[in-house]
């Protein structure tokens, strides 16, 4: 149950996380005119077409793009993607008002590009640990997935691949090219901030040391296990397998338990993306 501490708390998170994206598209996006993966990406071209702020087109754009994720969709957009989706361009149209004809601080698109990939993804990080996003793209991919039968993430590289591309339009080659770098890029770290923090191992062991490695998983790594019985298709011999999920600290500790306790232990890995259980109480 959320106290109402700790949805302040949530939220605050929350607000800091929509603010580092806003700070990465003002001063490293926009000056560089580069258009990575995003509505603010988008309205950046926009701009040239508009005759409105990148602030006033990516509200615009979120606010249509809610709209139709609502009727279209449903309930799927909560408090905080709203509330995210009206914070980010009001933060960047502050930075409108507060650093005016901003510059880009290395003076080198590609640099820019990096920076961005880089401090955007933290923002996003952070969101996403909230189970909050940025709105914008999120909402295209879900109606993609939903009327298009396309994979989430299939989804987001596509739409974000279209907006780069739409940099073309209005800028150089270099521009178009870096655009489609930096969008291919950003996944790729995107996976590593985001999803690459929670993986999981998935740990099988078979060994004649059974109950030493059970007692270091339970009492030690205080962790859970399950044990399988098995019989081994070579000599039909019978033998229990002990299946654990652990984080990477834990992970590095238990291999390292095996290799001293049994050296001769049959292990298989897996990684983990998620996992969905309630604990008892």
């Amino acid at each position: 149950m959320n106290t109402p501490l700790k949805t302040i708390r949530e939220f605050a998170m929350i607000t800091l996380g929509t603010a580092i994206i806003a700070a990465a598209v003002y001063f490293l996006l926009m000056p560089s005119h580069l258009v990575i993966a995003s509505i603010s990406g988008l309205a950046i071209v926009l701009e040239n077409f508009i005759p409105l702020p990148v602030s006033a087109i990516t509200m615009i754009l979120n606010v249509v793009l809610l709209i139709i994720g609502i009727l279209f969709i449903g309930r799927e957009f909560g408090g905080k993607t709203i509330y995210t989706s009206i914070l980010l361009p009001t933060f960047i149209g502050i930075l409108e008002v507060i650093f005016p004809d901003v510059a880009s601080p290395t003076a080198d698109p590609f640099l820019d590009m990096i920076c961005y990939i880089f401090i955007v993804s933290i923002g996003l990080a952070i969101l996403f640990n909230r189970n909050a996003s940025s709105g914008g793209l999120d909402i295209v991919a879900k109606l993609m997935n939903k009327y298009l039968h396309m994979e989430l993430g299939n989804a987001m590289s596509l739409s974000g691949m279209v907006i780069a591309l739409s940099s073309g339009l209005v800028y150089d080659t270099k521009t178009l090219l870096l655009s489609l770098l930096g969008t291919y890029l950003n996944g790729i770290v995107l996976d590593h901030f985001i999803f690459g923090s929670n993986l999981k191992k998935r740990v099988c062991i078979v060994s004649k040391k059974e109950e030493e490695i059970r007692n270091f998983i339970l009492h030690e790594l205080h962790s859970g296990a399950t044990i399988y019985e098995a019989i081994g298709a070579y000599d039909l011999e019978p033998k229990r397998e002990i299946i654990t999920i652990v984080d990477k600290n834990e992970y590095a500790k238990l291999m390292s338990f095996i290799e001293k306790t049994d050296c001769d232990a049959f292990v298989t890995i897996y990684t983990v993306n998620k996992i969905i259980y309630r604990p008892k109480i």
